[in-house]
């Protein structure tokens, strides 16, 4: 019996790292892939040590490759290169980004008005400090859209559902637009912002009929249906813009 072995290193794409991890397993063939959080090889754990380093080469050119073709990847794991005095887009709100070099031992951000400050520590690798930058501006940014979003899902709850609401949370997430507890917990997604109003709309009413049906039944669906009879065309812009949601 062969056995299972993990190895985390990286890819080098045009000078930058991107985390990648090497599964050598009980397998018959190669596979090359793009996960959430880095690239994963995963190869026979009969092959020669010669074959793996030539299936090691052939997926640092694939990695290369998937990423001069997807832009989306690089924002993903680089970042979209933040500057002084950068600006974004989200929604119909526009935001100039300050940023400031420290000695402090944590990134820190604050938001006035349409200026979002970011403190960033130089105590850090230029791969955690673009995915800290990410999570910051999230963060302030969900500061500012909370009541208008807390505001609109009580209004498509008093429309179609008339359920109890415990709580209404804007947090990064990549898995899921959206989330709803038994309790009555609301989880969107900030990255949901960059979405069109009726998209943001669609996936509301979606976590609001798991107030009435905690599965994805023919009933849920019907419930979703009859508060949005167009619901579909929302997922397929979900499914084809999705990528291009983030910070």
């Amino acid at each position: 019996m062969f056995k299972k072995s993990i190895q985390k290193t990286f890819v080098d794409v045009d000078g930058k790292q991107v985390p990648a991890k090497i599964y050598r397993e009980w397998r018959n063939s190669v596979r090359f892939s793009i996960g959430k959080t880095g690239a994963i090889l995963r190869m026979p754990t009969q092959l020669s040590k010669s074959q793996q380093e030539i299936q090691i080469g052939n997926f640092n050119i694939w990695v290369s490759k998937q990423f001069s073709k997807k832009n989306s990847l690089g924002d993903r794991f680089f970042g979209k290169g933040y500057e002084n005095g950068s600006t974004l887009d989200v929604g119909n709100r526009n935001y100039i980004i300050k940023i400031e070099n420290t000695t402090l031992k944590s990134h820190r951000a604050n938001i006035k008005g349409n200026v979002i400050c970011l403190r960033l520590t130089q105590n850090d690798t230029e791969l955690n400090r673009q995915k800290s930058i990410k999570h910051l501006l999230s963060r302030v940014i969900a500061q500012d859209f909370l009541p208008g979003i807390q505001r609109r899902v009580q209004e498509l709850n008093h429309m179609y559902f008339q359920k109890p609401i415990k709580s209404v949370n804007l947090k990064y997430n990549l898995s899921n637009w959206g989330s709803c507890s038994t309790k009555g917990n609301i989880n969107l997604s900030t990255r949901l912002l960059f979405a069109p109003d009726d998209v943001i709309d669609y996936v509301i009413i979606h976590e609001l009929a798991h107030l009435l049906e905690m599965n994805h039944s023919p009933h849920f669906w019907a419930i979703v249906e009859k508060a949005m009879p167009n619901y579909r065309e929302k997922e397929i812009w979900l499914k084809k813009n999705g990528h291009q949601c983030d910070f």
